[in-house]
């Protein structure tokens, strides 16, 4: 019924309101198009010759010169009805799908892709997809985890939460681990660096010119860091990066170290030298609990900013690195705040218990 190309009756006024329209500079553009449409279709130009010219498509040429008949000036300003689909997905449907993706998994997969899922029920694959993202539901993402089985759980995360959330006056809380293995790698090949609409490129292979080992005693407070690298990743090492721990802080403190269980923090000869060091007491976090030392998210940033796109032709230029990182990081230090209570953590460890925990 819109085909007909003959020119589009306006009445005086409502050609100067169209004109109005198109000159004034803070119209719209979508209503500054409708107005030419209707003003070039007055003129008598057909309705293709319309659409080239405001560079649209002929079916919106027709659409608005329908709307201006049916209603005018005033039919221009506001967006058409949108027609509902007839193929709207009904609820028992929406149901099944849901059921399917949590409760089910393909014959040749972990789990369902909206493709897959879609083939199954007869649906494309974008209303699978709105459904999941209506529900919640990521079949293509898991989230790793692990619950401590260490006996005393509550004492020792009630007692490093502690420190966190109520550190003692007259000391320094700080946490204390070691990032072993951290390689020096060199590309075998420069890569080309970063341009508009390019990122920049590395080679996927390497050569290997060593390791080296960051001990790292991250003060909660300040935000400041104690780094020292070593050869190797045994007591006698941690022996020496508690002696520099003792130089690098003030005599009248007590040092309050929160340490994983790693063997190397329980040696005979680390307890002989911390009970001739009183003023040093040690809190060892629980096993399979390494997300309750706050010095692990100090080493997820060396990581992301400093070390895995570095390129490093031998170990000291890996040391050199590092030393600068930590440097500029006490220059401008910016602590970690730790949030959580023990009871919030403890309702969380239990729900993820209850959740996963099968009983036998």
């Amino acid at each position: 019924m819109w085909q007909s190309a003959d020119s589009l009756a306006l009445t005086d006024a409502q050609k100067q309101q169209l004109d109005a329209w198109v000159r004034a500079p803070s119209t719209p553009q979508k209503i500054v198009l409708r107005a030419r449409i209707c003003l070039l279709a007055h003129a008598g130009l057909p309705n293709r010759r319309i659409a080239q010219q405001l560079k649209t498509s002929r079916p919106t040429v027709l659409l608005w010169r329908h709307h201006f008949l049916k209603g005018g000036v005033a039919g221009l300003e506001h967006e058409p009805p949108r027609q509902t689909s007839s193929q709207r997905t009904k609820d028992e449907q929406i149901k099944a799908i849901v059921e399917a993706t949590l409760h089910t998994t393909p014959e040749d997969a972990t789990h369902w892709s909206s493709r897959t899922l879609a083939v199954r029920f007869g649906v494309s694959h974008m209303t699978v997809a709105r459904i999941w993202d209506r529900h919640g539901l990521q079949p293509h993402r898991v989230r790793t985890f692990k619950l401590s089985r260490d006996k005393p759980f509550v004492e020792k995360l009630t007692d490093v939460v502690g420190l966190y959330l109520n550190p003692p006056d007259k000391a320094l809380v700080l946490c204390v681990d070691e990032k072993s293995q951290i390689q020096a790698l060199d590309r075998t090949q420069p890569g080309l660096p970063m341009k508009k609409g390019r990122c920049g490129t590395m080679t996927h292979d390497y050569v290997r010119h060593g390791t080296t080992t960051l001990f790292a005693a991250l003060n909660v407070l300040a935000g400041t860091v104690i780094g020292s690298c070593f050869d190797r990743h045994r007591h006698e090492e941690f022996l020496k990066f508690l002696r520099q721990v003792d130089r690098d802080t003030p005599a009248g403190l007590d040092l309050h170290l929160i340490v994983d269980n790693y063997s190397t923090h329980k040696h005979p000869k680390v307890k002989q030298w911390l009970q001739r060091h009183t003023r040093f007491q040690l809190h060892f976090i629980p096993t399979s609990s390494s997300w309750l030392n706050l010095v692990e998210r100090w080493f997820g940033e060396i990581t992301r900013k400093r070390i895995r796109r570095g390129v490093f032709k031998s170990v000291k230029e890996l040391i050199e690195a590092i030393e600068h990182y930590v440097q500029t990081n006490n220059q401008n230090p910016k602590p970690f705040i730790w949030t959580k209570r023990v009871e919030d953590i403890l309702e969380k460890v239990n729900h993820c218990k209850g959740s996963t925990v099968t009983p036998h």
